[in-house]
Formats: C-alpha cells, structure tokens, sequence
C-alpha cells in the first residue's frame, strides 16, 4: 500500500501530544502587537487544545500523528 501524504500546513499549525489531543497555537500574536493590550499579548503566548468538535478533520489531515 502506497503511505499517505501529511498536509504541510496542518503539520506546522496543530502538535498531537501523547494523550491524543491536538494541540495548537493562539491566532493574533504574530504581529502589529502594538494596539494589543498586554492581557490579550499574555494569552496569545500559551498554546490551547483544538476543539473536539474540529479534531476529527486535522487528525484525517495528520495520518501519522
């Protein structure tokens, strides 16, 4: 059998730890940081679990993860 391709993109946004669970970076903390208020710059820095209800298609996005 041929193996499956992993996309790229998803390979670089979402990191499956040993749980099972997905997990992945928050949006907006990249740049044009200066307008942002310092709580919302203090939360964009921790990673946070996908939503069960989105794993099902990054794991299909991830078949060796």
């Amino acid at each position: 059998m041929p193996k499956m391709k992993t996309r790229s993109s998803a390979k670089k946004r979402f990191r499956v730890l040993k749980s099972g669970k997905i997990r992945r970076e928050r949006a907006n903390a990249s740049h044009i940081l200066e307008h942002k208020n310092p709580r919302q710059r203090r939360r964009n820095r921790k990673t946070v679990l996908v939503n069960p209800a989105d794993t099902g298609r990054i794991r299909r996005q991830l078949p060796y993860g």
